[in-house]
């Protein structure tokens, strides 16, 4: 079989060349950085003898923005452009969805940040208090599922208004448990509120902003839990040890999540979804059956995109989790810092994931979403000798600074790339629950690192203490080398607009595919014809 090199009809950096006998189109292999093919697979003379998995690779392998993706980036004009083109509610929009965010981060760390405190308070073991932390990664998902579909339902406002509302009352509760179960119970409680705040909150964040400035503002958004975190390490350290009170921080976060709802509450309803819900009441019809046949639709349309992206969000989250959760109680036990030391170590680290995730998602605009994940996670294996070994306070700072500006890199693409990749009308429970399925199945990252540790001793005599260090290398390089395979292989839709995306109560809507640019008339035109078949 001979192929025509004039053909160049492209798919992404790929060209798709025209077998001469059978009139069948197949992918050549070309540079990123020069458009000449250079070879081709000798098995794939023509498409049939192409399987569906080679497909599938050869169409997803990482690559740079195309041409039309470049174009739709920058059609608003650059990313300064796009920022200096916001208004001031739409800056304020955005600072409501960081501030929820924000809370969520500062809540979860609450925990982590206090469990030596609270094995005295509560006379349990590490591993016992972490498993508070595991119960609340598990309920996570449901709080999504729930707050998810009521975001896409009923708009991105009052579902997260009384989601914070209760996260509120929540803390309040944690400040005046008396006993374990009931320390327990909070926090599983928790877990459901929480996970109702990012899928609605990324959604209802990133929808508001110009395309060529969302890979900034993902970053910015995302690095939300890393600011939570680091407002939550300064109360630590300025109230908490000093007073010698674990409650304190409980009351804080009470408090700020109050006012968190409060600003929400005075902001107004997402003005993209509000258009969507005025061409939807155009439609007619009735909403709630339109929503959920809708649902029906978009998982048997994206199951498979489904199942990808909660394997995707598994390795992020065993990423974060397994490189933040136990490492102020390893800086004490493991290299007997004091809690002092360990606070400034967790606010060190926070910088560095504030700063990666920033840069990280504004460079995505520019090579890609999963190139800029693969180049945070080398980043990140490369550092963990750094993060471990050090016996000075100042080298395991370094370390935790450089660590996490790979973690936190790579975590300031995922709200974009999930909003890219989501069902239109189904971006906020989409992207909550492939986040909180990723939550609860790496749940027991602390406790997997908290047992394995303490099963494992170093030193002697009165130096003797858990050997954190060698579990968490290894821990962190096998979610690092499974998290870059997930990524390489996954799928990718640059620069895709949110604004003519359907809603859920929308006729047609869950038949719009991830990444899809068309509108919901143009899908209806098309309900009853047969479906072109794909070149690729």
């Amino acid at each position: 079989m001979s192929f025509d090199p004039t053909s160049l009809a492209w798919r992404g950096h790929f060209p798709i060349l025209e077998c001469r006998s059978c009139g069948q189109r197949q992918v050549g292999f070309v540079s990123f950085y020069a458009e000449l093919t250079l070879s081709f697979l000798p098995s794939l003379s023509c498409r049939p003898a192409m399987s569906v998995v080679t497909r599938y690779l050869v169409n997803n392998l990482p690559r740079l923005p195309t041409r039309a993706e470049k174009e739709n980036n920058v059609s608003g004009g650059s990313v300064l452009a796009a920022i200096a083109s916001m208004t001031f509610k739409q800056h304020l929009i955005f600072f409501s969805a960081l501030l929820c965010w924000m809370m969520d981060a500062f809540d979860f760390f609450s925990v982590s940040l206090t469990v030596t405190k609270l094995t005295a308070y509560f006379h349990r073991e590490t591993a016992t208090v972490t498993l508070s932390i595991t119960l609340t990664l598990l309920f996570r998902s449901v709080g999504a599922l729930i707050f998810g579909l009521l975001s896409d339902r009923y708009g991105r406002k009052y579902p997260l208004v009384v989601n914070m509302i209760i996260i509120a009352a929540l803390s309040l509760g944690t400040a005046f448990v008396k006993t374990w179960p009931q320390f327990l119970a909070v926090r599983s409680l928790f877990g459901i509120a929480m996970g109702g705040i990012w899928g609605p909150t990324a959604s209802y964040g990133l929808e508001n902003i110009p395309v060529a400035a969302r890979g900034l503002y993902s970053g910015i958004f995302q690095e939300g839990y890393a600011i939570g975190y680091l407002m939550a390490a300064v109360v630590n350290l300025t109230l908490v040890i000093p007073r010698d009170d674990w409650r304190l921080i409980f009351y804080v976060g009470a408090a700020i999540s109050l006012f968190a709802a409060g600003l929400r509450l005075a902001l107004p309803e997402s003005s993209v979804f509000l258009a969507a819900k005025a061409r939807s009441q155009a439609d007619g019809g009735h909403a709630d059956i339109t929503f959920f046949k809708s649902a029906g639709q978009a998982l048997k349309a994206n199951w498979l995109v489904c199942i990808y992206g909660i394997l995707l969000m598994t390795g992020f989250n065993f990423f974060s989790h397994g490189s933040q959760d136990l490492y102020p109680t390893y800086l004490q036990k493991g290299k007997l810092l004091s809690a002092h030391q360990a606070t400034i170590g967790t606010i060190i680290g926070n910088c560095g994931a504030i700063a990666g995730g920033v840069f990280a998602g504004a460079l995505s605009q520019v090579i890609g979403r999963k190139i800029t994940i693969l180049v945070m996670i080398v980043w990140t294996a490369v550092f963990i000798p750094l993060w471990t070994l050090p016996s000075s306070a100042a080298g395991l700072w370094a370390g935790a600074f450089f660590v996490q500006v790979g973690v936190q890199g790579a975590w300031g693409v995922v709200p974009v790339l999930l909003n890219e990749m989501a069902p239109p009308a189904f971006r906020a429970v989409f992207g909550g629950l492939a986040y909180q399925l990723g939550n609860a199945a790496s749940s027991a990252s602390s406790q997997i690192e908290a047992i394995a540790g303490e099963s494992l001793r170093t030193g002697s005599g009165r130096t003797e203490r858990p050997d954190y260090a060698k579990i968490m290398q290894i821990f962190l390089g096998a979610v690092c080398a499974y998290l870059f395979v997930v990524t390489f292989i996954g799928p990718e839709k640059h620069g895709v607009d949110f604004e003519n995306a359907a809603i859920g109560t929308q006729a047609g809507a869950g038949q719009q595919k991830f990444g899809d640019r068309r509108g919901t008339d143009d899908i209806m035109d098309t309900t009853d014809k047969e479906p072109e078949k794909s070149a690729y």
